[in-house]
C-alpha cells in the first residue's frame, strides 16, 4: 500500500514537472516568434511547431492561444516586476526624494530594452494593436508608477509633482524610442550612435543630467 502511494506521488510530481516544462516551451516559443517575425506571426500551429509540443496542449494549459499570449505578456514587463514590496523595503534608505532610485531605474530600463528584442517587439505591439492583456500591462505600469510617485516623489516636489510626471514621461518614452529606432531604422539619432557603447554612455549621462537638473531646479 505504501509502495503504491509512493508511486502515485512520484507519478503526480512527474506530471506537474512535465506540464511546467511544456508551458515554458510554449512561452519561450512565443518569445522567439515575437523576436524574429513579430506579433502577427503568433499562430497556434507555428507556436506549437517552434515549441515542439502538441498544439492541443495550448488549449489544455492556457485555454487557447490568446491565453498563452496573455500569460507571456504578463511575464515580460520590466516596470511590473518592480514590486510595491521591493519599493517599501528600500524607502527608509532614500532621503533624496527618489532621485537615486529613479536614476537607477531609468538607466537599467535603457539597457534592458536595448538588449531585449522581445521587449522592443512588445512595445511596438502595444502601440499597434488594441488587446485586453496589453491594456492590462499598461494599467499595471501606471499603478506601480503612481505608487512610486506618491511614496517617493510627491512629498519632495509637492505642488510641482505634475511637472515631474511630465518630465518623467518624456524621459521614459525617449529611452524607449531611441532603442527601438536604433534596432529598426539605423542607429544614428541627432548625431549620436545609439548602437555603440560610447554613444549609449552619452545618452546615459544625459539622462542623469536631466534628472539632476529636475531635482535641483523644479
Amino acid at each position: 500500500m505504501i509502495e503504491k502511494f509512493t508511486m502515485e506521488r512520484k507519478s503526480a510530481a512527474g506530471s506537474i514537472r512535465n506540464k511546467e516544462r511544456s508551458k515554458k516551451k510554449f512561452l519561450d516559443a512565443v518569445g522567439k516568434i515575437l523576436r524574429t517575425k513579430g506579433h502577427t506571426a503568433l499562430k497556434v500551429t507555428d507556436i506549437a511547431a517552434t515549441a515542439g509540443v502538441d498544439k492541443k496542449m495550448i488549449y489544455t494549459y492556457f485555454g487557447g492561444v490568446d491565453g498563452l499570449i496573455d500569460e507571456y505578456i504578463r511575464s515580460q514587463d520590466y516596470w511590473s516586476k518592480v514590486t510595491i514590496d521591493e519599493i517599501e523595503k528600500i524607502k527608509p534608505k532614500l532621503d533624496d526624494g527618489g532621485k537615486s532610485f529613479m536614476e537607477e531605474m531609468l538607466l537599467s530600463q535603457f539597457d534592458y530594452v536595448y538588449k531585449s528584442k522581445e521587449a522592443q517587439k512588445l512595445l511596438l505591439w502595444r502601440i499597434s494593436e488594441s488587446r485586453k492583456s496589453l491594456r492590462k500591462l499598461t494599467d499595471t505600469q501606471e499603478e506601480n508608477g503612481e505608487y512610486i510617485f506618491k511614496l517617493l516623489m510627491d512629498p519632495y516636489f509637492k505642488e510641482n509633482s505634475e511637472e515631474l510626471r511630465s518630465i518623467m514621461a518624456i524621459l521614459v518614452s525617449g529611452l524607449y524610442y531611441l532603442n527601438m529606432y536604433s534596432a529598426i531604422n539605423g542607429s544614428i539619432f541627432c548625431g549620436i550612435d545609439v548602437d555603440t557603447s560610447s554613444g549609449r554612455e552619452k545618452i546615459k549621462k544625459a539622462i542623469s543630467f536631466l534628472l539632476n537638473q529636475t531635482y535641483e531646479n523644479l
